[in-house]
């Protein structure tokens, strides 16, 4: 595993849905309707609007929504526990 985990790019597929490759070249699929359906905080279930929720950025290597609204662990997007639940995950790349 590379020395400071990072995500090098992020690529919506769907409504909720975002590709991640971090930078050891592991790629994860991350499904968040889930967790945004079950929010209560107000300034997580507006990004439940599609059109707000593809506005994601990525920022020194970490996702992001708004000024900070959202953002979630590194590690536990790379490990896939999102709502305690593993997440599809793809192999790593050579």
């Amino acid at each position: 595993m590379a020395k400071y985990l990072k995500i090098v790019t992020a690529e919506l597929v769907s409504n909720y849905r975002l590709v991640l490759v971090f930078n050891d070249k592991k790629t994860v699929t991350v499904d968040f309707e889930e967790f945004l359906r079950k929010s209560s905080h107000s300034e997580v279930q507006k990004y439940i609007k599609p059109s707000l929720f593809k506005k994601f950025k990525l920022a020194d290597g970490e996702l992001m929504w708004g000024d900070f609204d959202l953002i979630f662990p590194i590690q536990d997007l790379y490990e896939g526990n999102i709502l305690n639940k593993k997440v599809q995950q793809s192999k790593t790349v050579s």
